[in-house]
């Protein structure tokens, strides 16, 4: 036999044997009882993770503290703080407005004793925005037309001081502190701005308890309270839960002057003409006028102006 064909004849049979080997092994390797599986988390440069976000340990509101202890208080914070932290373009657009409006509602807030906190809720409210929800309430503060008068805001075809801001302010404060004097309790005050307080005094009878914590309510509602908190928690601090936001990019307070107004303005584009302005910017500034002319009846309204 040939030293070639000898050659060949070993490599057959070495090839052979291996097959059979892979065979055996790879059999008892499926047959072998499964080990359990410890999860690692691998982290590969460049890729973006959504990882969980931190839940405070305590809590409070308006001063009053939250139960964190309850599991399920807890398990809803973390829903609210999961759901803006992740809600970027939401939580962003807030952070920019608040830079301007903050500034506005908080020396309103404390002039009329209402704490801080509640700042948090006319951004839960509308994301200060002058919106319109489909039950038709409105503004920064999202006040109904009824409840609007009730609280001396003008509310007509060409005027809408929902839509004003420093007047609608006022007027949520009235409320609040109408509320306050209701229920005692700021927690209670929040939520009833939501469920109204009519809905908060039945659930208190029914249920027998007196803290938000602890009441079953509607799912909007009892969301509510948890949804001031997740944007306080992230406005206090939202380098922690992902937000870096340079100065700059804030909106700055708007830079205006006003003008005192006795008598009826018929063209509200040619007043902005006269002032040298456009009648655009006149409406961005003065979003409560709600038609081209304005109808002065004894009263006196503020127009701002750009400087």
């Amino acid at each position: 036999m040939s030293r070639r064909l000898l050659a060949i004849l070993v490599a057959a049979v070495a090839i052979f044997f291996i097959g059979i080997l892979y065979l055996f092994l790879n059999k008892r390797e499926s047959t072998k009882e499964k080990e359990p599986v410890t999860e690692t988390m691998v982290f590969v440069e460049g890729m973006n993770y959504a990882m969980p976000v931190p839940i405070p340990d305590s809590a409070t509101f308006a001063g009053e503290p939250v139960p964190m202890d309850i599991f399920y208080v807890r398990e809803q914070f973390d829903r609210e703080l999961t759901v803006n932290t992740y809600w970027h373009s939401s939580t962003i657009l807030n952070i920019k407005r608040a830079a301007r409006w903050f500034p506005v509602i908080v020396p309103i807030l404390a002039k009329n004793g209402i704490p801080e906190d509640f700042k948090y809720l006319a951004i839960i409210e509308s994301g200060l925005l002058n919106v319109v929800s489909p039950s038709g309430a409105t503004g920064f503060w999202q006040f109904l037309e009824k409840t609007g008068k009730e609280y001396g805001l003008t509310i007509n075809k060409e005027v809408d001081e929902r839509y004003h801001v420093t007047k609608a302010t006022e007027a949520a404060c009235a409320y609040l502190n109408k509320s306050y004097i209701k229920f005692g309790n700021w927690t209670l005050v929040a939520s009833s701005y939501n469920a109204g307080q009519g809905r908060i005094d039945e659930t208190i009878d029914k249920q027998q308890v007196r803290s938000y914590y602890h009441m079953f309510l509607s799912d909007e509602t009892s969301r509510f309270v948890f949804r001031i908190l997740a944007i306080k928690s992230i406005y206090e601090n939202p380098v922690k839960y992902g937000f870096k936001i340079a100065p700059g990019d804030l909106y700055g307070p708007l830079d205006v002057k006003t003008l005192k107004v006795k008598e009826s303005i018929d063209d509200l584009p040619a007043f902005a003409r006269e002032h040298k302005t456009t009648y655009r910017i006149l409406k961005e500034l003065n979003p409560w006028l709600r038609s081209d002319k304005l109808t002065v009846r004894g009263e006196e309204f503020e127009i701002a102006l750009p400087k």
